[in-house]
């Protein structure tokens, strides 16, 4: 009897589980923020990719910088490769940037020691 109700209870927790964890994966949608996914672009040393977090809500820009990676040159251009701004900001902190127009872009980090990561993201509004 014992062995039944541990048995159905870690039966019942491995199907919670995964929903919460699936569910919690997609919160921050509901509050208008989309993350966006950081890729490695040319990079030589310890992929720090991890440690840059963005996201987009509505035309704000949103990156967080989780340890210090020196000062880190943001430039974010449409696809058509036409420029739209670059900036430098000091890490580990974070930075809100604006975009005007919308439609489609990639955001681009460089470090100091020269490693690129990227994300691609849409403003819509």
């Amino acid at each position: 009897m014992r062995h039944t109700k541990l048995t159905l209870f870690v039966l019942l927790v491995g199907l919670l589980l995964p929903t919460v964890w699936c569910g919690a994966t997609h919160l921050n949608s509901f509050d208008g923020f989309s993350h966006i996914v950081i890729k490695e672009g040319d990079v030589h040393g310890i992929p720090k990719g991890s440690s840059i977090q963005a996201s987009i809500n509505g035309h704000w820009l949103s990156v967080v910088f989780l340890e210090n990676l020196g000062l880190v040159d943001i430039e974010i251009s449409s696809l058509n490769n036409n420029e739209v701004q670059i900036e430098s900001t000091p890490t580990p902190n974070g930075v809100n940037i604006y975009i005007f127009t919308t439609g489609s872009y990639i955001v681009t980090f460089t470090l100091p020691n020269g490693d690129e990561y990227y994300g691609e993201f849409e403003v819509i509004d």
